[in-house]
């Protein structure tokens, strides 16, 4: 059985999607399935309708077929209580009449990419992996974070008259440089 999907606007200029089905009905005419998007933009909503004063959020995704993903993190960690707290409020606020889809909601995980500044600014102190667009991988102590980037104190090995040295330096990064930003799990 072939799935196509085709991508239309109705009249109000709402996003649709249109699953045609191959192999079902008779021959000449597979089957019509419209399913309405749900916008990530009103997912996101919902979402910070419940969130905590120190929680927020870290991705919202909606992909073919309504699949949402979201992710929430807190200041002081994220209990899966108040994930299914948030996950009950999403649901309940979409219709599954007109709007068919399936739900998850969890924390980002320890082996997750940081991707938003609360991240960075809720691990300071904390040793990081980071890989940089060039290719570079450095681990290090997160030292500072803000808007525009983060400071890591790293060591680096240098050559100093002739022999290696090892070398304590601060290096700041703008966000635009890193490929990925982990923690290091350490045992």
């Amino acid at each position: 059985m072939n799935v196509n999907f085709i991508c239309l606007f109705n009249t109000k200029g709402l996003l649709l999607w249109r699953r045609i089905i191959e192999g079902l009905g008779d021959g000449k005419s597979p089957i019509l399935l419209i399913v309405k998007m749900i916008t990530k933009e009103k997912v996101q909503s919902l979402v910070e309708e419940v969130l905590l004063a120190d929680q927020f959020i870290v991705d919202v995704t909606v992909g073919l077929g309504n699949s949402i993903l979201v992710f929430v993190d807190s200041d002081t960690g994220i209990s899966v209580g108040e994930c299914v707290e948030i996950s009950r409020h999403v649901e309940h606020n979409l219709d599954r009449e007109t709007e068919d889809f399936s739900l998850e909601v969890s924390s980002p995980g320890l082996s997750s990419s940081f991707k938003v500044l609360r991240q960075y600014l809720k691990n300071i102190g904390r040793e990081l992996e980071v890989i940089t667009k060039t290719g570079d991988k450095l681990k290090g102590i997160l030292k500072a974070a803000n808007s525009d980037g983060f400071e890591l104190e790293t060591i680096i090995k240098e050559k100093v008259d002739g022999k290696k040295v090892e070398a304590t330096k601060t290096l700041t990064f703008d966000f635009d440089q890193i490929k990925t930003v982990k923690i290091v799990i350490s045992f």
